[in-house]
């Protein structure tokens, strides 16, 4: 007589691998540094360098090819010195150092929400005089006048900076990062690791001398030119 032993569907137990796939997507939505939404596109040149800007301290002077200059701040992870809390800080500076030289019908007036929106604001580019106007708008309006293709009147206004007496926009706002209470921003800026030039490849190099001079007319000497790694096609 031949014996039959009933067939059985195979069971996989799929619980401990939904479990780790649990725990890696947690691991990476925590250790994931998402990429900040910038005015414009900028394609930097390509180099063999490796070397990678840090992520907090950091003041990114983004020069479009245009010859627009916007401006980013990163602060420390340690919330006494936040890039949301760096940002509302040196509005606060620029702004007091700006005013001292207008009439008062020119004096640029801020309210708590309009620092706390320009804290929440990645990357900034405008003239100082249009700041307050800019921060009542709505986000997408804010957007909008960031934009170096709907306006082209965009970014902070620069020159060859040499007259240390009445220092240009783009000087008025740098000596406010600089003159922060956050020690690390500091130390940063000195030793060269704390501001980046991104300036897209079809940027002329005219452009980027000038925002160099300005800032070596700064006493700020050491900076970090950000390039693409460069690839076998290159």
């Amino acid at each position: 007589m031949k014996v039959t032993t009933e067939k059985k569907k195979p069971f996989i137990d799929m619980t401990a691998m939904s479990d780790v796939t649990v725990l890696l997507l947690t691991f990476f939505m925590l250790t994931s540094t998402f990429l900040q939404k910038e005015p414009t596109t900028v394609i930097t040149p390509a180099s063999v360098s490796e070397e990678k800007v840090p992520e907090q301290n950091l003041i990114t002077l983004l020069v479009t090819k245009d010859s627009q200059i916007f401006m980013s701040i990163a602060g420390d992870r340690d919330s006494t010195y936040s890039s949301d809390k760096m940002r509302e800080e040196v509005l606060k500076n620029v702004v007091a150092e700006y005013n001292k030289k207008q009439p008062n019908d020119k004096k640029i007036q801020l309210t708590n929400a309009d620092i706390a929106t320009f804290g929440s604001t990645h990357m900034f580019g405008l003239p100082l005089a249009q700041l307050s106007a800019w921060c009542k708008l709505p986000a997408e309006k804010r957007d909008a006048l960031l934009d170096p293709v709907k306006n082209p009147k965009a970014g902070i206004p620069i020159d060859m900076g040499k007259d240390v007496e009445n220092r240009n926009e783009f000087q008025q706002w740098m000596l406010a990062l600089y003159n922060t209470s956050n020690p690390n921003l500091a130390k940063a800026v000195k030793n060269g690791k704390g501001i980046a030039i991104k300036a897209d490849a079809a940027t002329p190099y005219s452009v980027v001398q000038v925002v160099m001079d300005n800032l070596q007319t700064l006493k700020m000497n050491k900076f970090t030119l950000m390039t693409a790694l460069k690839t076998e096609e290159d």
